[in-house]
């Protein structure tokens, strides 16, 4: 694999990367989903990670758990997408936890509500894609509880669906330019 000081650069998420999550239902099935809509960037300092940054923000209306009705209701009832469009994330330390693993903390807002988190990431790749494009990828997970954000719409949902819900995170990213300063910004 690649040194991590190679890895230092601007970055960008690739559309095909996953943020997805995990609830239990019921108390015994699962029911996974995802959104589809998101964009990110990064900066990474591999000869600092305290350096890096991350940035991300994700379409709510876009969730999918190939349910339409749940879907409805998750966008309407749960999420408010319509008082709020987006969930965002938006680091505030990195630092190093293993040879290839990181702790990412920072502040993720759902549903207007922002609480402090800390997700950790495992560098799985780096390396240059068929077109010769730098590309890291990275995986990463989180349990939180929904109640913390204000995720619910009424008391009979709190028995019917897990308050613990599992984010993951299997993203790619592409290098932008090789610059050591910050770089880009989501609006």
């Amino acid at each position: 694999m690649t040194r991590l000081g190679e890895l230092t650069g601007d970055y960008i998420l690739r559309t095909d990367s996953r943020i997805g999550f995990v609830a239990r239902h019921a108390m015994s099935t699962k029911v996974r989903g995802q959104f589809d809509e998101f964009e990110g960037v990064a900066y990474l300092d591999g000869e600092d990670p305290s350096k890096s940054s991350v940035q991300l923000i994700i379409q709510a209306k876009s969730i999918q758990t190939r349910n339409r009705q749940r879907d409805k209701q998750l966008r309407a009832r749960f999420l408010d997408t319509t008082s709020h469009p987006t969930i965002s994330f938006n680091s505030t330390t990195v630092r190093q936890a293993e040879e290839n693993g990181f702790a990412v903390a920072g502040h993720l807002t759902i549903r207007g509500v922002t609480k402090p988190v800390t997700v950790n990431f495992q560098l799985i790749s780096a390396e240059n894609d068929r077109w010769g494009t730098f590309t890291v990828g990275f995986q990463g997970s989180i349990t939180i509880s929904r109640k913390d954000w204000g995720v619910n719409w009424n008391t009979a949902t709190w028995v019917l669906i897990s308050e613990r819900v599992r984010l993951e995170f299997d993203v790619t990213a592409i290098r932008r330019c090789g610059g050591r300063e910050p770089g880009p910004r989501l609006p």
